[in-house]
């Protein structure tokens, strides 16, 4: 399966989710490729740390061009894609193969904003059969007292064309540690609330 994972907004956590996911795969055995999309290729850069540290197991990791579609279809495995608006025509091919789009969105109207404009690219983009488009609050407050995460949630639920998952993964310190050091969140600290919530974010993906 193709998964795109996206934003037309930088800072919406995308390379982490992408990273992370493939070490979840990974460590358990599932065959998996990534395709780095993002010209600034920060995902590139964690998956070269976690080499250098001969963190177990790995991934590939290969980058776009002109034959981006054949090598996408050629794939094997599960296939995530991190996409960045800086290459709009990697984005849209990409698009036009995926079988899945997963928005994470940060805590406000600006990435809301973002999100509405990125939903009708991925319909410009549709080649043949609409891929299964979900969207969830990444980067969410873990002060029960704001309510910002939960205002966006409603205004994602009142988008057309977006499945809202009912989970949220939190701003928290052991997403950017794990990431600096080339580690899964759930490598870096397995018993923490981060751990807990990934694996179940990435469960509900990969069932």
């Amino acid at each position: 399966m193709i998964t795109i994972v996206g934003n037309l907004k930088g800072g919406s956590g995308k390379s982490t989710v992408t990273f992370n996911l493939a070490v979840w795969l990974a460590t358990r055995g599932r065959p998996v490729v990534v395709f780095d999309l993002d010209p600034q290729r920060t995902l590139s850069d964690v998956a070269e740390v976690r080499h250098e540290e001969a963190f177990s197991p790995g991934f590939p990791v290969v980058h776009g061009g002109t034959d981006l579609a054949e090598r996408l279809q050629a794939a094997e495995g599960e296939v995530l894609v991190d996409v960045g608006s800086a290459d709009m025509a990697s984005m849209r091919t990409a698009l036009g193969l995926a079988q899945r789009v997963v928005i994470p969105v940060p805590p406000s109207q600006a990435d809301i904003w973002s999100t509405q404009r990125f939903l009708g690219i991925i319909d410009e983009a549709v080649v043949s059969a609409r891929p299964q488009v979900v969207a969830f609050v990444n980067r969410a407050d873990t002060h029960i007292a704001i309510r910002e995460s939960d205002e966006a949630e409603e205004a994602l639920r009142a988008l057309s064309g977006v499945e809202v998952i009912d989970l949220r993964l939190y701003q928290r310190t052991a997403y950017r540690r794990s990431f600096s050091e080339g580690l899964g969140v759930f490598e870096l600290e397995p018993n923490s609330k981060a751990a807990a919530e990934f694996e179940a974010f990435a469960s509900m993906l990969y069932p």
